[in-house]
């Protein structure tokens, strides 16, 4: 972790993509958040760069500014590389913009005597280029790298008992 990134990593016994297809849809999203903020989604899995879809959040899950209680954010990708990348941005009602990322990368691991093969997961958040208003505030990062690897052992979880896809 840097002051300004946190990256944590897992190895899951899945294919990258499986993994990815998960990624790439916003009920996937919900499925595997570990904050309890994301509530539901609108919208159909993402394929290329630009692409987007609503999530419907719940502030209070984190209690750190409960009074915004239930609002919309859009998901728009940022990277888009079939089962290695994808990161995205996200579009609120706050002005500015925050401007954080978040992302995983994929990268397919070899079977060893002791685990199958899959693929390496690494989850990353990265608010080095956030607007200076949101800076000064000193409230990043809003979700722990603690947050990023429950998020990975349910993203595991939910890839290996198979994934319903639309």
């Amino acid at each position: 972790m840097t002051d300004t990134r946190i990256e944590t990593s897992r190895r899951i016994a899945a294919s990258a993509a499986d993994v990815f297809a998960l990624l790439c849809d916003p009920h996937g999203h919900v499925a595997i958040d570990s904050s309890g903020m994301l509530q539901d989604c609108t919208g159909e899995p993402v394929t290329k760069a630009g692409d987007s879809f609503a999530i419907h959040m719940d502030r209070e899950s984190l209690n750190d500014f409960p009074e915004m209680g239930r609002y919309d954010v859009t998901v728009t990708i940022r990277a888009f590389e079939q089962d290695r990348l994808i990161s995205w941005t996200i579009l609120g009602r706050v002005r500015p913009q925050i401007g954080h990322v978040y992302g995983y990368r994929l990268e397919p691991v070899e079977a060893t005597d002791d685990e199958p093969e899959g693929t390496l997961v690494t989850s990353f958040y990265d608010w080095s280029d956030i607007a200076p208003e949101w800076r000064e505030m000193d409230i990043f990062p809003v979700i722990s790298e603690g947050a990023l690897r429950g998020t990975l052992g349910i993203l595991d979880r939910t890839v290996r008992r198979g994934y319903p896809r639309g």
